[in-house]
């Protein structure tokens, strides 16, 4: 099998975390398996790395990728949201590290039959775990053009949302939306010309994120995923997230924030009344970004963000 996939932030990644300490790491978000491999080779003996995804695919991939590791290395299927349930069912209570590599990994993005990426006319698809029931075609040919609206705008960030909304009500009363390249085209005859005309890439992509994410559920696992992987953390032990649109990004920075900062007292009083200590220190206040090396060689990192924050 060809491992073409390239691990976004992979060294600083890894780095934050300090797999060299040994005991029990958790990669959340499996993907490709190249941050899987790398925390792997730098554990010590008796160490262990539990590495989750909702892809059969991907959990295939990295069985095959991993298993020179032995029993060092487990790889289940599960949405990072079940971190919780994972670790109980192996009768794990505490971790010393856990990585997330949010949204949609470059092996999705190069199966076209996927439906992820505008680039290639496949059916419009979408979902990270093969067997969810909704697809990005019951989205587009079944919400309300209001609900369209909504996700185009809240997740997809998206300016045009009205037009294209519009404009994808207009074309499924004539025939029903099924592959990629009619959404693109639609998106596109959606957009004022002078908007397409000044974009840097491809006009669709917003709409193909907004999509992807109702799909998946993504933005709504982040916040109780990182609760739970903090709250098993050991004292000295790491969360480590990598972002890719600033929807995740402003949730990851705001978790970590308030982890750091629970108090609740009005600003004004002298001492805290609520009780409420620290439950983290953030290791990165700005997040690590790619270099400009990295950006050339994988185009894909340049919308990259790292955080990470240590357990008290």
């Amino acid at each position: 099998m060809n491992f073409a996939h390239v691990s976004v932030l992979l060294t600083e990644a890894v780095d934050a975390l300090k797999p060299e300490r040994g005991g029990v790491f958790v990669d959340c978000t499996a993907g490709g398996g190249g941050h899987s491999e790398e925390i792997l080779k730098r554990l010590p003996r008796g160490s262990k790395l539990i590495s989750l995804d909702q892809d059969e695919r991907a959990v295939l991939r990295c069985r095959e990728r991993l298993a020179v590791y032995g029993t060092a290395s487990t790889v289940i299927k599960a949405n990072f949201s079940a971190i919780g349930e994972v670790l109980d069912g192996l009768g794990i209570q505490e971790i010393d590290g856990a990585l997330w590599d949010l949204g949609v990994s470059s092996v999705q993005l190069d199966e076209a039959d996927r439906g992820f990426s505008y680039m290639a006319d496949a059916p419009l698809d979408m979902r990270m775990d093969q067997s969810g029931s909704t697809t990005a075609a019951d989205i587009a040919n079944d919400y309300s053009e209001e609900e369209l609206c909504r996700i185009l705008r809240e997740y997809g960030e998206e300016k045009f949302n009205r037009r294209i909304a519009f404009e994808i009500v207009k074309r499924r009363a004539e025939h029903r939306i099924e592959t990629t390249r009619q959404l693109a085209d639609i998106v596109i005859d959606a957009m004022p010309a002078a908007a397409r005309h000044k974009e840097s890439q491809h006009p669709a992509r917003r709409t193909f994120q907004a999509l992807r994410i109702e799909v998946n559920g993504e933005l709504r696992v982040i916040e109780p995923s990182l609760q739970e992987a903090v709250a098993r953390l050991r004292p000295g032990g790491r969360a480590a997230v990598i972002t890719f649109h600033s929807l995740e990004d402003r949730i990851v920075k705001q978790v970590f924030q308030k982890m750091e900062s629970p108090c609740e007292c009005p600003p004004d009083f002298p001492v805290c009344t609520c009780g409420k200590k620290p439950v983290v220190k953030r290791v990165t206040k700005k997040p690590i970004l790619p270099s400009e090396k990295e950006v050339a060689e994988n185009p894909r990192a340049r919308s990259a963000k790292l955080r990470v924050a240590e357990k008290i």
